[in-house]
């Protein structure tokens, strides 16, 4: 199988936030282990969201859900470790995207991962996906459309 390939525009990322690798998100090769990285992306994911005023969920019944996540590792993240999670979205298209992610760990500059993770807008009422809400597509008016 050929491998996966992460590299995303300079220009595309947003938002950035730090969080900490903590003890418990070690595995037993002593580095932050996958699951862990995972729960670190939607954290960041949320935090990114949050800043823009975009909830997850809405009070009728809409909201945001990941349709496909994809993550390549570069190099390895250990305990206190303090990780920067810079985020971005690419690729909209009339029901969704793709928020992408860029792990460093700024002590030595060192590249420790790329995510990309699609979504969509869904309306849980109605088990169905449904078009991007306008106000959504506003906040970034420089995305490109695959549409």
């Amino acid at each position: 199988m050929a491998r996966l390939i992460l590299d995303f525009p300079e220009d595309q990322y947003c938002f950035s936030t730090q969080l900490t690798v903590r003890i418990t998100d070690i595995n037993g090769a002593n580095h932050l282990g996958n699951d862990s990285m995972i729960s670190m992306i939607s954290e960041a994911r949320a935090r990114f969201l949050f800043e823009y005023g975009i909830g997850e969920s809405r009070a009728d019944g809409s909201g945001i859900i990941v349709t496909d996540l994809a993550t390549t590792y570069r190099a390895e993240a250990h305990a206190r470790d303090q990780l920067l999670f810079e985020v971005g979205v690419m690729d909209f298209n009339r029901y969704g995207g793709d928020i992408t992610f860029r792990i460093t760990r700024p002590a030595d500059g060192r590249l420790i991962a790329m995510a990309k993770s699609g979504f969509v807008f869904f309306d849980y009422r109605q088990s169905r996906v449904v078009a991007m809400p306008g106000a959504f597509r506003a906040l970034f008016p420089r995305v490109n459309w695959l549409d």
